[in-house]
């Protein structure tokens, strides 16, 4: 009668164990990557960090100040304060719009 060897149980429960993880990495990634517009940097370490978001917005064609301040997260105040100089009513392609300090 053959003898009992561990390895012929935790062998396949390795299998199984490995098979979970890659399913929960895949899932992870297909969620993270299906949120809009924003991007991850990938460091070397256990931690990842969201990307810094832009400091200035180049104005588009059609654009308005309550769309830009929506788009970039920020409030339609803070735009104004941090763009004192900027008419909403005169925006025109290219110019730009500080979004932070």
């Amino acid at each position: 009668m053959p003898r009992f060897s561990p390895a012929r149980f935790l062998a396949p429960l390795a299998l199984i164990a490995v098979g979970v993880g890659v399913v929960v990495v895949v899932q992870r990634e297909t969620h993270d990557s299906a949120k809009p517009a924003q991007t991850t940097t990938s460091t070397s370490g256990p931690h990842r960090h969201k990307a810094k978001r832009p400091r200035t917005y180049v104005v588009k064609q059609g654009d308005n100040l309550s769309a830009i301040a929506q788009r970039a997260s920020v409030s339609l105040a803070t735009l104004q304060r941090l763009n004192p100089g900027v008419d909403p009513q005169t925006l025109h392609a290219g110019q730009r719009l500080k979004l932070t300090r």
